[in-house]
């Protein structure tokens, strides 16, 4: 794309965005998803510009004692060395002082050679009272005063720092989650100023805030969306914008995610579950489904990019062909799935000397640490795991997963795993890997045999790691929610546990007890034998998983969608390419 800010037709708004894993500006899955994200705009030369905040004390650095209970530590990184500054500076308002925002700016490059800018904002400046310095400091950190005043900046001031950066011809506004969807309010305070009048907003200026505006929801329960009392809300954003957001049908509490989806032309879920649900969460609201994807260069191994270089010559730039995997030879399937297992074994060993062995089976658990995730459920009856190990094959298995900092549940999950794990030494080999992040994460899912995952439906937006495991050829054993639902053919891409979608949003009697004796069922029937003894099929189940799911659960797929379906800019990009040419 073009370097010139007037030619930027698309912002997206995240509040975390993972780039680097040297950079801790994510947390997890929305931060992955919007760093790939932009890592296929730029492959697609999508004229995209980004805005996040500079998170200078990151997510946090996790540690796990011997009884695997969580310690956090801030995370000191060095901005300067990811990103430059900008000199342009613009202000903020909550409550009655002032906030100076600037920010750092980094280059994400494309495989076509086109670039996409990252601007992370920062409120670190000496003109700054000394709290007022620290409110990029912290993702996700802090209390609701502490949250709303990081929204603040990040809607509000992300867009008046667009418009000092030149960007002004933005056709579109996407906000990744109800984070930024203050980026409404900025809209309607530009065109108020354009009219020259505060008092009150007509109807045609709400409906011209919402033509800019695209909104991707991700959170399948009411508790997942942010919400701040009507005191907070009046007591950060002040008197005038407030009498705004009443226009904007908020009499009570501040609910960003209603606030979003009101000033919004298109709202998605991000699986077609996920919409269903998300609409019958907010009725009012027409809620389409644009499936995620992942970043397929990203995500592969170096032992499977080598693998694709040879046989899909085009996958870089076009990772739609990873479909034609099911040319490629099995024996060079394998082979790459060995190195990528041996670096996994190595690293599992050397980190936590389980003593893992490269030829049994094994199943890796890795996701942010939440109860409705239920880690455990692998371990519901021990006894026949135990079992089905000795009698149809050795299996061994490997978590890793930070849970939130205020989130007990969480905490007790890995204390949990731990727990069993010490109870199993002998019988069952069980790691813990600390410290998940995008690194950890590569080894991972291109490391294990098979992709465990066991959420309580519906609560599964998507996921996206069992979409990494599969660009590496590794098949999922998952309930059937998120991108499952429409990447699961049994026996062919994977196996389901369980063959029908709850709809409860609470855990059901029984359940967790059913999709244990599910689970169970499919590694003595289906995944254990087919891996000791007919290992010709279960590379072609790996194969499968390429062709099918890698070929379409991809990023690139993904922002074909958004052109079309949430952007409609598909004629303004080729009246652009036109002029360039």
């Amino acid at each position: 794309m073009t370097d010139r800010p007037d030619n930027v037709l698309v912002a997206y708004f995240s509040m975390e965005i993972g780039l680097d894993s040297s950079m801790p500006t994510y947390a997890g899955g929305l931060g992955v998803l919007a760093g790939d994200t932009i890592r296929s705009a730029s492959d697609l030369e999508i004229p995209m510009v980004a805005v996040t905040l500079a998170h200078r004390r990151g997510y946090f650095h996790q540690r796990l004692d011997e009884q695997g209970w969580q310690r956090e530590e801030p995370v000191a990184w060095p901005i300067n060395d990811f990103c430059k500054p900008v000199s342009q500076r613009v202000i903020v308002e909550l409550e009655d002082r002032t906030v100076h925002v600037g920010a750092w700016q980094i280059r994400v490059r494309g495989e076509s050679g086109g670039e996409v800018p990252v601007y992370l904002l920062d409120t670190d400046l000496s003109e700054n009272q000394p709290w007022d310095r620290t409110l990029t400091d912290l993702l996700y950190g802090g209390d609701d005063y502490y949250r709303l005043c990081q929204e603040v900046v990040l809607g509000l001031g992300g867009c008046r720092m667009l418009r000092a950066l030149g960007y002004s011809h933005i056709r579109r506004f996407h906000m990744n989650e109800g984070h930024a969807a203050l980026l409404v309010l900025a809209l309607l305070e530009e065109k108020l100023a354009s009219r020259a009048q505060e008092a009150s907003i007509p109807a045609d200026l709400i409906d011209a805030v919402r033509e800019q505006c695209v909104f991707t929801t991700h959170t399948p329960v009411p508790a997942g969306h942010d919400q701040f009392p009507p005191d907070l809300a009046h007591r950060v954003l002040g008197e005038r914008r407030c009498a705004w957001l009443k226009a904007c049908g908020h009499d009570q509490s501040l609910n960003m995610t209603e606030l979003a989806l009101h000033g919004s032309r298109f709202v998605n879920g991000v699986a077609m579950k996920h919409g269903e649900v998300s609409h019958n969460l907010f009725p009012g609201y027409p809620i389409h489904s644009i499936t995620n994807g992942v970043h397929a260069v990203t995500w592969a191994a170096p032992s499977f990019q080598a693998l694709y270089d040879r046989y899909l010559r085009d996958w870089r730039r076009d990772q739609l062909s990873l479909r034609y995997a099911i040319s490629i030879p099995s024996e060079g399937i394998w082979k790459a799935h060995q190195e990528a297992k041996r670096m996994l074994v190595e690293h599992v060993n050397h980190e936590t000397n389980a003593g893992f062995d490269r030829d049994v089976l094994t199943l890796g658990f890795a996701r942010r640490a939440a109860a409705y995730k239920r880690g455990t459920l692998i371990f519901h009856d021990i006894e026949r795991l135990v079992a089905i190990a000795h009698q149809v094959g050795p299996l061994q298995i490997v978590f890793g997963g930070k849970a939130h900092p205020r989130d007990q549940d969480g905490k007790n999950l890995i204390h949990r795993i731990h727990e069993l794990r010490d109870a199993l030494r002998g019988k069952l080999r069980v790691a813990y890997l600390t410290n998940y992040d995008m690194t950890l994460a590569k080894l991972l899912c291109a490391g294990v045999d098979v992709w465990l995952n066991t959420p309580l439906p519906p609560m599964e937006a998507s996921g996206t790691s069992g979409m990494k495991a599969a660009v590496n050829g590794v098949p999922s054993l998952s309930v059937l929610d998120g991108w499952w639902i429409e990447g699961h053919v049994e026996d062919v891409t994977g196996w389901s546990i369980g063959d029908r979608i709850e709809s409860c949003l609470e855990p059901m009697e029984g359940m967790d007890a059913c999709h244990a004796t599910a689970l169970y069922d499919k590694l003595e029937q289906k995944v254990l034998p087919c891996f000791y003894k007919e290992r010709e099929r279960f590379i072609e189940i790996m194969r499968q998983a390429i062709a099918l799911n890698g070929g379409f659960f991809n990023t690139q797929r993904m922002m074909a969608q958004y052109l079309h379906n949430a952007y409609r800019l598909v004629g303004d990009l080729f009246a652009e390419g036109s002029s360039k040419s």
